[in-house]
């Protein structure tokens, strides 16, 4: 047994050949976090969000509530699952919190 293939060795006694594969790896899946427009909540609430929750500056926050507005819906940033569970977790409670209806959801890409 000593010329078998590269891929297959023999650790045991008997004759169980084991294969020796390289592991499948994939990238985890990334998700968009999305707001939904609504008509009730105010602008400056959904621009308060992006900037505390999302990072980001008050004009990229005031873009993506003007997609909000007029699109129906905007894009707050891509992230791993547990990342963007986390953001729509925090986003919604705080919007309940508030009295606010605004909804935030995620959506896999």
């Amino acid at each position: 047994m000593s010329d078998l293939h590269p891929f297959f060795h023999n650790d045991f006694e008997d004759d169980t050949l084991v294969l020796n594969a390289p592991p499948q790896l994939k990238k985890p899946s990334l998700y968009r976090v999305i707001l939904l427009n609504d008509d009730f909540t105010p602008m400056d609430f959904v621009i308060d969000i992006l900037v505390n929750f999302f990072a980001m500056s008050e004009e990229q926050a005031t873009a993506i509530m003007l997609q909000v507005h007029t699109r129906g819906m905007g894009i707050c940033g891509t992230y791993s699952k547990d990342v963007a569970e986390t953001k729509v977790y925090i986003v919604n409670s705080f919007a309940i919190e508030n009295d606010h209806p605004l909804k935030c959801v995620m959506e896999e890409i």
